[in-house]
């Protein structure tokens, strides 16, 4: 009887555990929906107010639109050194649109130094994790910082890519902002 109690009393606990963090996941998802139909809206500070604590844990998707806003001062004033951290962390998190910010602004030099094989390696890895209007975007944008590399170049750019793994630094691993 004490055994079944036990056991009772430890499944309910596991399963209380279980629905917090579901719950917890939820909530974080909510948010991150908040202020992204925020910054579609154009309401750029209640955007930042809502995305700046989903990315603060991690949330991929927010920490795009946050360098985006960063990037272009919506909302924020303007400050590439902010825009390219918050792409790198989306970047390194699976997130397709941080991932092609930060090729843009290795392709810019805004914030970054110019790194044309960088560059590549992520708007290569924007277009391989997107689809539709999205992905033909993205692989322009590859195609043209290609124009800038030679064969061996793009290959090794390519190389990054496919040995690239999300949350895990790169070659890029040591960011230097201008």
């Amino acid at each position: 009887m004490l055994r079944m109690i036990a056991r009772r009393t430890g499944f309910c606990t596991s399963a209380v555990v279980v629905l917090w963090a579901m719950t917890a996941s939820v909530a974080s998802a909510d948010i991150a929906a908040v202020g992204t139909a925020a910054f579609h809206r154009g309401d750029y500070v209640r955007a930042f107010r809502e995305l700046a604590p989903a990315a603060a844990r991690g949330n991929a998707k927010a920490l795009g639109l946050l360098g985006f806003m960063y990037e272009h001062g919506f909302g924020v004033p303007q400050a590439y050194a902010a825009a390219a951290d918050c792409y790198y962390r989306g970047a390194t998190l699976g997130d397709p649109f941080a991932q092609a910010m930060l090729g843009m602004m290795y392709d810019k030099g805004h914030g970054l130094p110019n790194d044309y094989v960088l560059a590549y390696k992520w708007l290569n890895l924007a277009a391989a994790r997107s689809n539709g209007r999205q992905r033909e975007a993205y692989v322009r944008f590859r195609d043209a910082v290609a124009g800038k590399l030679s064969t061996y170049e793009i290959i090794a750019a390519q190389r990054f890519a496919l040995e690239w793994t999300p949350d895990r630094p790169g070659p890029d691993v040591h960011l230097t902002v201008k």
